[in-house]
């Protein structure tokens, strides 16, 4: 399928990924793998979906995001850099203290941030709370709800489900960066999901699925999802580091964070990228 603004968010997304490196190399973040599989969903969401006004952070009829994937909120904050919610130069201060990025993402201290973020797993019932609270008060924005795969496993993420399909909360949608991994190794062999998509299924949850780092399958996969009649969720297929081939080839553990002179090759990498690009 042919996908006219695919060429457009590609650019943008390597932008984003040249400021996570940056980020980490300015920072020290760690989580940098992490943050890379899941640029190309925060910036179709961003892009494409998502109603916002960045001048005005708390518009009543916005759509809100939930990133229960707190420890990748790199990947958001500097979404909302580009997206104008703050300058961008608010990105060197990641995670120092009193800095409005903290280490995980925080609503009263950074412009965008719809919710905050704890353990893993209690990021949809967080969103279906605010998808009622929205039904409550007659506003119909939509709640989009980021997870890792690895959080899956948790209990609260099921019974959230289960909420979210009790009360027919057609306005909630789970998007599911699934790259197969988590801290300890690959999810498959730590506490398995598959058949990720049949279980969903089960708690009364319609399914999509989509390459993650193809903006025209997932400008299908999203124009299908968002027409669906109750709680719906996108497994899109990722890969950590994603962008960057040095971390795609070494795949370093999720926590770590890389040294100085791997954010500079990386950042050599991604610039041969964007020349390429423009090249094309």
């Amino acid at each position: 399928m042919k996908y006219d603004r695919a060429k457009k968010l590609e650019q943008i997304a390597l932008e984003v990924r040249k400021d996570l490196v940056r980020m980490a190399s300015v920072t020290g973040m760690k989580y940098l793998s992490s943050s890379l599989s899941m640029v190309d969903l925060i910036v179709y969401i961003y892009w494409e979906v998502m109603n916002l006004r960045p001048e005005e952070p708390n518009w009543q009829n916005r759509d809100r995001l939930v990133l229960s994937k707190g420890h990748a909120c790199p990947t958001l904050y500097v979404t909302l850099a580009h997206r104008g919610f703050f300058s961008r130069e608010e990105l060197w201060n990641y995670n120092k203290l009193g800095s409005m990025l903290q280490g995980h993402p925080e609503m009263r201290r950074t412009p965008g941030v719809d919710a905050g973020s704890g353990s893993l797993g209690l990021g949809l019932g967080i969103a279906n709370g605010i998808a009622l609270g929205l039904r409550c008060a007659g506003i119909k924005s939509r709640v989009f709800c980021v997870l890792g795969d690895g959080e899956l496993q948790e209990g609260s993420f099921w019974e959230s489900a289960l909420t979210s399909a009790s009360h027919k909360l057609s306005n909630v949608y789970a998007v599911i960066d699934r790259n197969a991994t988590q801290n300890e190794g690959p999810t498959e062999e730590i506490k398995a999901l598959e058949p990720l998509d049949e279980k969903l299924k089960s708690f009364g949850w319609q399914v999509f699925h989509a390459n993650g780092h193809d903006f025209a399958s997932l400008h299908q996969a999203f124009q299908a999802m968002l027409s669906a009649d109750g709680p719906a969720a996108l497994i899109a297929r990722t890969k950590a580091g994603q962008g960057v081939p040095m971390m795609e080839k070494n795949q370093p553990s999720i926590k770590t964070a890389i040294a100085r002179d791997e954010m500079s090759q990386a950042l050599t990498e991604l610039e041969e990228m964007s020349q390429s690009n423009n090249e094309g």
